[in-house]
């Protein structure tokens, strides 16, 4: 045995056995497979921000900027009183972080380890950060038509009483603005038993109300619930920067396992830059939710498309006849999209499109209807 394979061997059993996060080569085609902006900033913007990124202090590590972003975040989102705000590098690593304050070791709880729940089909960092962590995931399925099934949740909740339940609003990959009654039935019940809800607002930009609403209009009634948001759905997917916001003394906790230095002098740059000139990417985001209603429209009237699902995010859920078929035709013909079938069987049969420009969406049609 090699010194690599004995190596090896201290690797975590779950961890090798996993399967990487992988990013599918996009080289050469359109890219409509990962909810991106596709507007860039206008070039005197550009020149503007290049100036700025010129002009840091790369030598030094990050300071009192990064408290500059939070308070213009603050402003931004409209933090209510009483409640903090991190930051994290993208939502990825503020959803490890809340794992991470969570992870009670099984022999301070009677050996049983802490559960995180979500429905299912979700964002999969949920599961994967809960299994990185030392956490048992437990998803509960959504309905045939993707809404929430609000008594296997109850349900759910009473039997494993999570120390987490993540509510993507909107969904992903579904694009789906759940029910408020329903969710805020779900947020009361978690903090009946003591858990805590990450209310995920990564598609906040394109949907129709926020969960903040609710924050500030019962702080109470919501006090053990964080609300998550990125700037990637902004326009600044590139930047990697996401928020956390909660009260006070929850974020708080949640923010002495942040590492000190996690978001970089540049990222912090040029988030600060475009929340100056945040009216630039309203605009944009007003842009992709009238083009979504075009899209929309078109998929419902296309032939071959069995089913198009609402949505409040920049993404559509369609499903097909055979989905790996169109989605390797759509790929033959040079535009790129999400094959969502295998990730649960909900999705059968079911792909992603990312809302894009006019253009964008024409050639992605044009690609689709000659796949199906």
């Amino acid at each position: 045995m090699t010194t690599t394979d004995q190596a090896l061997n201290r690797i975590r059993p779950d961890v090798r056995a996993m399967h990487a996060y992988t990013v599918q080569s996009a080289e050469g085609l359109l890219k409509m497979d990962a909810m991106e902006n596709p507007f860039s900033l206008p070039p005197t913007l550009q020149a503007a921000l290049g100036q700025r990124l010129g002009g840091l202090a790369l030598n030094r590590y990050p300071g009192t900027r990064n408290g500059e972003l939070r308070a213009a975040l603050a402003r931004y989102a409209g933090l209510p009183g009483g409640h903090a705000l991190i930051l994290g590098n993208g939502s990825d690593e503020l959803i490890s972080l809340v794992s991470l304050a969570c992870a009670i070791p099984p022999e301070a709880q009677g050996g049983q380890r802490a559960v995180v729940l979500a429905p299912v089909p979700g964002f999969v960092m949920y599961a994967m950060s809960a299994q990185l962590q030392g956490l048992d995931f437990v998803g509960v399925p959504l309905t045939p038509d993707f809404a929430l099934d609000e008594a296997a949740m109850l349900a759910a909740i009473r039997a494993h009483r999570p120390a987490i339940t993540h509510i993507a609003y909107p969904n992903n990959p579904t694009a789906t603005l759940w029910d408020e009654a329903v969710v805020q039935r779900i947020v009361d019940a978690v903090g009946a038993q003591g858990g805590i809800v990450v209310m995920d607002e990564a598609y906040q930009p394109f949907a129709s109300r926020t969960w903040l609403d609710r924050m500030r209009a019962e702080p109470a009634r919501n006090g053990h619930v964080l609300l998550m948001r990125t700037l990637s759905k902004f326009g600044l997917a590139g930047v990697r920067l996401g928020y956390l916001i909660g009260p006070t003394a929850l974020v708080g906790e949640i923010d002495k396992v942040r590492p000190p230095y996690n978001v970089s002098v540049l990222n912090c740059e040029a988030a600060l830059f475009a929340l100056e000139h945040a009216e630039v990417f309203a605009e944009q985001a007003r842009e992709l939710r009238t083009q979504r209603e075009v899209l929309l429209a078109a998929l419902r009237s296309m032939p071959g498309i069995q089913k198009c699902w609402d949505s409040e995010a920049n993404m559509v859920l369609v499903r097909v006849p055979d989905a790996a078929r169109t989605f390797a035709g759509m790929r033959e013909r040079k535009v790129l999209i999400k094959n969502v079938s295998t990730m649960h069987p909900l999705l059968a049969n079911c792909l992603r499109l990312t809302v894009g420009s006019a253009d964008d969406n024409m050639r992605m049609l044009q690609a689709l209807q000659a796949s199906l």
